[in-house]
């Protein structure tokens, strides 16, 4: 009876295993025709990537999914092969696909774990992570999913009938591709942290050199990523990532990949990043280039993208350093307050960006491009340039007194000094070298409102402008970026500049861009001799007056303070011959700032920075121009007709201005 049970058993066992067995030999081979050439399966991003340049053309950013270009599993840096071999399957070439013996050891742990038999360990062979990399043959459609994340996300789902149809597909490639071929596309396809897809991105990326050259340590660095690419980036966490490195060295030694004295080397001396790597430099630069190329190309580009671009990493690296050291030995610990820094040359291109106290952060707010902030007494040049425009000289005198005026709608307004007391008889100069209230409005009303709109708009404040007589004291709203350009338009001479990052945009191994510059300079907006007076006008400012903080030994200065209502927003924008630059201090919630004005913290900054930069430079002197006529005796009176000069009168009908 028990042998004639095991004959029903056996005979009823082997046929269904049989059945089984050419089932799966049907879908294996099936599937195995289906299976296309090798060198279409090694990029499979569903969007491309953007490399940036500094003006030298080195690499300093990169943006959405990097592919740094195929690479083969036969031509690859041997120690980077044996490191992959070794962490992820030892047994690659002795298996068909599946590993039984690799998914009962993850069975067990899983269920000594107190987890599923299928939850956390899979025992996956190299093979069967390739195919879950190839999401078992279902290429990504955007109709179908909402996002890449939620495709890939699907594409690694654990259940029963996904793990057959898993191994089906591994042993379907193992029929179709040699082992060499299945090696190539995982080491193509895995994502390796930081943006990277395959080990020849993740090795620019990290080392700065290719897949085919990395050496032990490197090797081991990039191969232990596959475990959790985000936790064990060198860019997040180097000893993290060296700790793990470690390991990997162990299991090559333990392998026979390396003899004790390589793996003892290899540990001894860690892989370091690359310059452009470790700097994590221009961030903030980076993300406002993006934001201004064509989204096309950048945000959501499908192309691989080179951008090269103005920064100079050397003085992205002062600027940094500079607000770094001031907020480290000029600030009270535990202050919120943030600041932001631009420097740009006198056409307009961006040389470094800092958009907050947090140098190296990427996709953050740009409070250098982004928040709108009143510009209080920065905003004076732009009156002043105005009445030298239509005719006035520096050294035309105006009454520092107890002024009001009625604004209708409003009532009377009477505006006020920072310093509550009045000067008397003042020139142009010395009232803009005090950063004196009244004799901005005076000015200002003197001029007309219009013309100095006209003129502010003109070198590219284009943000909206107040209408009433407070808009001589800066209470229109603009960002750090739009200021320094409007200033940089002061030392070119007089014409509009508007502000760039991106020099030339190219598609990967295209020789011919597709697009250019989209700054630089534009039309003129003041004469020469008007734009050279005021750049002396603000040199007087940095030598005798609120801007003195921001004096550099041997070099001339010219630039502007601002402070706005309560102290909420301070400013300091100065400019060399050779370069401008601007710093911004406050509060993300608008809360005041507790003993800063633009001539203090801001001005410091600003010296901090220019030091860095303009060390072991040549001192290039300002283009600017002393009044060449004596000072008048009809004062400026801001108040009606009176006093005006008949040349104001005329110029100011001309341009359509007035009060």
């Amino acid at each position: 009876m028990v042998a004639w049970i095991f004959r029903v058993i056996w005979g009823v066992s082997w046929r269904i295993g049989l059945v089984v067995g050419i089932i799966i030999a049907g879908a294996v081979i099936y599937t195995a025709t289906t299976l296309p050439p090798v060198s279409e399966l090694v990029d499979g991003r569903a969007r491309g990537s953007v490399t940036l340049l500094d003006r030298s053309g080195q690499v300093f950013a990169w943006r959405g999914d990097q592919f740094g270009g195929m690479i083969d599993a036969q031509t690859v840096s041997p120690h980077l092969h044996n490191a992959v071999v070794a962490t992820e399957d030892k047994r690659f070439y002795r298996h068909f696909g599946i590993s039984p013996r690799g998914v009962a050891s993850a069975i067990r742990i899983n269920m000594r774990e107190g987890r599923g038999p299928l939850e956390g360990n899979g025992g996956s062979t190299i093979t069967q992570q390739t195919a879950k990399l190839l999401c078992l043959g279902t290429p990504y459609d955007p109709e179908t999913w909402e996002s890449e994340a939620e495709y890939e996300a699907d594409c690694r789902r654990t259940t029963l009938a996904r793990k057959v149809r898993e191994a089906i597909y591994a042993m379907a490639m193992e029929v179709s591709y040699s082992k060499e071929d299945i090696l190539t596309i995982y080491l193509n396809r895995a994502y390796l942290g930081a943006g990277t897809r395959g080990f020849e991105a993740a090795a620019q990326r990290y080392f700065g050199i290719s897949a085919n050259e990395v050496n032990p340590s490197q090797a081991a660095i990039l191969a232990g990523l596959l475990k959790a690419p985000t936790t064990y980036a060198p860019t997040n966490n180097l000893q993290r990532s060296w700790d793990r490195a470690n390991v990997v060295i162990g299991l090559m030694e333990d392998q026979g990949y390396l003899t004790a004295a390589q793996a003892r080397d290899a540990r001894d001396n860690p892989a370091g990043l690359s310059a452009a790597a470790a700097a994590r430099a221009g961030g903030y630069f980076a993300d406002w280039v993006m934001d201004s190329g064509p989204e096309f190309f950048t945000r959501n580009t499908t192309e691989d993208v080179i951008i090269r671009t103005t920064l100079d990493p050397r003085i992205q690296s002062a600027a940094e350093e500079a607000l770094i050291w001031v907020f480290e030995n000029k600030v009270r610990e535990g202050s919120e307050a943030q600041a932001a820094i631009v420097v740009m040359s006198a056409d307009g291109a961006v040389r470094a960006m800092v958009g907050g106290r947090n140098t190296q952060a990427s996709g953050a707010f740009n409070r250098a491009t982004q928040a709108l902030r009143q510009t209080g007494s920065l905003f004076k040049p732009f009156v002043y340039a105005t009445a030298l425009e239509l005719g006035m000289s520096p050294n035309d005198i105006v009454v520092d007194e107890p002024f009001c005026m009625t604004v209708p709608g409003s009532g009377e307004w009477c505006p006020s000094n920072y310093s509550r007391d009045f000067s008397g008889a003042v020139t142009l100069t010395e009232a803009l070298t005090r950063s004196l209230n009244i004799p901005a409005v005076k000015v200002s009303e003197q001029v007309g409102r219009d013309n100095v709109r006209t003129i502010a708009e003109g070198f590219g404040v284009q943000s909206d402008l107040a209408a009433g007589p407070s808009l001589a004291l800066g209470v229109s709203e603009s960002t750090l970026i739009e200021m320094t350009g409007a200033y940089a338009g002061i030392l070119n001479g007089g014409s509009s500049v508007t502000p760039y990052g991106l020099v030339e945009l190219r598609l990967q191994g295209d020789d011919v861009p597709l697009m250019g510059t989209g700054g630089g300079i534009g039309e003129r907006v003041i004469r020469e001799d008007a734009a050279r007076q005021l750049t002396w006008m603000m040199h007087n400012v940095v030598q005798n007056g609120t801007g003195q903080r921001a004096r550099v030994d041997g070099w001339q200065i010219a630039g502007k303070t601002g402070t706005t209502q309560a102290a909420r927003d301070a400013w300091f924008i100065g400019f060399t011959g050779d370069y401008v630059a601007g710093v911004w201090m406050g509060y993300d919630n608008n809360t005041p700032l507790t003993g800063v004005t633009g001539s203090g913290l801001p001005a410091e900054i600003w010296h901090e920075t220019m030091t860095r930069v303009l060390t072991g430079m040549q001192p290039v002197p300002l283009p600017m121009q002393a009044p060449p006529e004596p000072v008048r005796a009809a004062p400026v009176n801001g108040g009606g007709q009176q006093g005006r000069d008949p040349i104001v009168d005329l110029l100011n009908a001309i341009l359509g201005g007035g009060n």
